[in-house]
């Protein structure tokens, strides 16, 4: 698997310009050819945005697969698994790198890694509205010129502005794309409680103990950090929040019903040891289940 330290030696390989500045690099309206072989793999040291309209070929990064006729905004982080096979890209495409150390003294610096898009899987790409890429365009055609034209102290903090404002508009866009989805698809949190009930059902919990994030967003076919998001946007709590609410209901029910104790049912629900499902249970219901099961006004 290759391996870019430099954006000079990615932008080679992917046949665009050398790089103005060692660590930051925005390019667009060339037609990408990936000069490597047809099929590689390979991972980087730094950020890597793009806007991809495929000509032919496909990508892949993470596990899945970018194949789509229409232009889809991707965002990937450092040493994430990335694979092009016979790429040629559309001329209105646009490729900005960022290494980490350009962030360096700058807020960005940390917030890059707060924006979750950045774990997302290529299937999960952001689809822009076409007035959504006009904004997206008018921030790269900016960002560009001042890479290209204006190099003094103020560059690197005007560019590093754009980047900021282009990742913030993302961020809204998602949460559009999110409510979309929401209308077109159904709504993800009926399909998540769903998989929920039939983890228990099955008696999955008794083989790999209590659900996962990763396990339920895998059966829903989107990234865990993806699946946090849109459960976010649709109910107000992230995937392991919803999880905790479903095994406290779970466990009241239990409790009330009186054939267990509180080990039996923490080890029915999948919980290693009771004092961690006990604990769990008074951040949740501000009381302990003992207390719980023996108050009658619950």
């Amino acid at each position: 698997m290759n391996h870019f330290n430099k954006i000079s030696a990615f932008t080679q390989a992917i046949g665009i310009k050398p790089p103005e500045h060692p660590l930051f690099c925005v390019s667009h309206g060339t037609k990408f050819t990936c000069n490597l072989s047809d099929d590689i793999e390979f991972t980087t040291d730094f950020y890597i945005i793009g806007f991809q309209k495929l000509e032919s070929g496909s990508v892949l990064y993470g596990k899945t697969k970018y194949d789509h006729d229409h232009g889809k905004m991707s965002f990937i982080k450092p040493h994430q698994i990335i694979a092009f096979k016979n790429i040629r890209l559309d001329e209105d495409c646009f490729v900005i790198a960022i290494h980490e150390d350009f962030l360096s003294g700058n807020i960005l610096h940390h917030e890059m890694r707060k924006y979750s898009f950045f774990e997302y899987e290529a299937n999960e790409a952001l689809h822009l509205s076409p007035s959504e890429e006009k904004t997206i365009w008018n921030l790269v055609k900016t960002m560009e010129k001042e890479y290209r034209n204006n190099v003094d102290d103020y560059s690197k903090v005007i560019i590093l502005s754009h980047l900021d404002t282009m990742l913030k508009y993302a961020q809204r866009f998602y949460k559009r794309q999110f409510i979309d989805r929401t209308h077109l698809r159904g709504a993800t949190f009926t399909k998540f409680n769903d998989l929920l009930s039939l983890y228990f059902e099955n008696k999955t919990n008794e083989d790999f103990g209590l659900p996962t994030v990763s396990y339920l967003a895998e059966k829903l076919h989107v990234s865990s950090k993806y699946l946090t998001d849109l459960l976010k946007q649709e109910t107000g709590k992230t995937a392991l929040e919803l999880i905790h609410l479903y095994l406290i209901s779970e466990a009241k029910n239990l409790l009330k019903e009186g054939k267990m104790n509180i080990t039996e049912i923490s080890v029915s629900l999948g919980f290693e040891n009771a004092t961690y499902f006990s604990r769990l249970f008074k951040k949740e219901v501000g009381m302990t289940p003992n207390i719980f099961r023996d108050d009658k006004r619950t």
